[in-house]
């Protein structure tokens, strides 16, 4: 099976009538619900013309149609590209411009290219579409090649310009089955998912866990913390954010009783703080499971399932792969020393969609990828991260590259230049925070109207600081450590 959808098929034979997805406000999915709209979907993509190979575009709020469409994809040999529904229009044209998708499903027909809404009222839904079709009419999955590619998922480049990460079945296959084994998966195990699904975190990491063995998700299309607080005791595996996790805390009906049933709490996408850490075992008696994953490469290592979870690291990688921690001629340096982390394994994607020199950049001759990530590897393999080459700033488990926003403040009439921080915050681990040289002052949420139309909410600055001139070293350079250091307790009792 090199169609990783194949073997999800399999798994789902085995329990049609198995619940699939519980759902909070709609009557829940079984399996056999599941795959009987996959199928409908996929007739419709393949009367679409989508056909091995093909993109398929997706910037759609999350719902378990939006998981079957995901599905439908790979099920025809596409190559799904999700989107987050925060970004504009303005940002969508590159996107569209940039992978030539065969078909676009989002909130709006979209001008331009073979378009679908995914529901609603109206013409041109996907839903209409497949409700007339049979799902008796059976569409095979079609065959693929293990390095065929079956997703592209954007990451934002430090210049600005959004990178394609291309993800094959083998990427997807591989990092499934090492999480499954890894996590200990249980056949009565119940996923909580909350997380978004155009992110890497909630489809592939999380979803994908519960698909390839045929286990329920509770499925909430947001992460709410009254309705993930009151799921709780229905759920075995719970995977978020930090942002779940402070947000939680905050929660006094948070207990030990509340969290019984619980196997494990597993956290991502950002820096877990220790004082989180601490606070969590304190309130439900757990030790959360911190790991290391991004775009290219879904996850690269894990705290232990049984042994000692230490805050403050990120665990070892996982079976069949690699990490190093290399000088910048990738030579690996001394164990507890600090250098940049490189990871090696079958879950490693396979280059920038049309940027073949980018890809030669990142992914060095021997396979290694550069992560830009900053860390160290103590004897026994345990890494810990303590910093980013690069300047990104992960605020509430999505990236913000600094330059993009910075690119907007400097167009601005009266910024004179600008230098965008990530500082520590308790709710979203990291707050976007523009520090600017200007002629006239505006205030937070003035800045950020003239941004709306062009920059994501996520990505907009939370603080505006304003100073005569940014610190500089002798090349010139921003000394953006200096700007974090000097306002790194602004948002401390905030």
């Amino acid at each position: 099976m090199t169609n990783f959808y194949q073997s999800l098929e399999t798994a789902f034979g085995s329990r049609l009538d198995a619940p699939a997805l519980i759902l909070k406000d709609r009557p829940d999915w079984n399996f056999q619900q599941l795959v009987s709209v996959v199928d409908r979907f996929a007739a419709v993509l393949c009367a679409q013309g989508v056909a091995a190979g093909d993109r398929v575009m997706a910037q759609v709020e999350k719902s378990p149609e939006n998981l079957a469409l995901y599905l439908a994809t790979l099920k025809v040999g596409g190559v799904y590209v999700p989107l987050n529904t925060a970004y504009t229009v303005a940002e969508l044209d590159y996107f569209v411009d940039d992978a030539q998708p065969r078909l676009f499903v989002g909130t709006d027909i979209r001008v331009g290219v073979s378009s679908f809404t995914l529901d609603g009222n109206g013409q041109g839904t996907l839903l209409e579409a497949a409700a007339e079709v049979s799902a008796s009419d059976g569409i095979e999955t079609v065959d693929r090649q293990t390095q065929d590619l079956a997703a592209i998922l954007y990451t934002s480049g430090t210049t600005g310009r959004s990178k394609g990460a291309m993800l094959t079945h083998s990427n997807l296959a591989s990092n499934a089955r090492s999480l499954s084994e890894y996590w200990g998966w249980q056949d009565d195990d119940v996923l909580l998912n909350a997380l978004p699904i155009f992110h890497v975190h909630g489809l592939f990491i999380a979803s994908h866990c519960a698909l390839l063995n045929a286990t329920p998700m509770i499925f909430h299309s947001k992460f709410v913390a009254e309705d993930v607080l009151a799921a709780l005791p229905d759920c075995t595996v719970l995977m978020g954010v930090p942002t779940f996790y402070t947000r939680l805390l905050q929660q006094p009906e948070l207990s030990r009783e509340q969290t019984r049933n619980v196997r494990v709490f597993v956290c991502g996408s950002a820096p877990l703080t220790e004082q989180t850490f601490a606070a969590w075992e304190q309130a439900t008696g757990h030790k959360i499971l911190e790991r290391y994953g991004m775009s290219e490469t879904i996850i690269n290592t894990s705290n232990p399932l049984v042994g000692d979870r230490v805050p403050g690291t990120v665990g070892f990688p996982l079976p069949n792969q690699e990490v190093r921690v290399a000088d910048a001629e990738g030579v690996e340096v001394p164990r507890g020393d600090v250098g940049t982390i490189e990871v090696r394994g079958p879950n490693v994607f396979s280059g920038y969609w049309q940027q073949p020199d980018k890809t030669a950049q990142e992914i060095r001759p021997d396979g290694f990828f550069i992560t830009g990530d900053l860390g160290t590897q103590e004897p026994d393999g345990r890494v810990a991260i303590v910093g980013r080459a690069k300047d990104l700033v992960i605020s509430g488990g999505y990236n913000v590259y600094p330059k993009e926003v910075e690119r907007l403040l400097d167009e601005m009439p009266d910024i004179v230049e600008s230098a965008v921080i990530g500082v520590p915050h308790d709710d979203f681990g990291e707050a976007v925070v523009a520090v600017l040289v200007a002629a006239k002052q505006l205030d937070v949420d003035a800045l950020n109207s003239a941004l709306a139309d062009q920059l994501a909410r996520f990505k907009q600055p939370k603080a505006v600081i304003y100073v005569d001139e940014l610190p500089r070293n002798t090349m010139g350079k921003v000394q953006k450590n200096v700007l974090r250091d000097q306002h790194k307790d602004l948002f401390v009792d905030a």
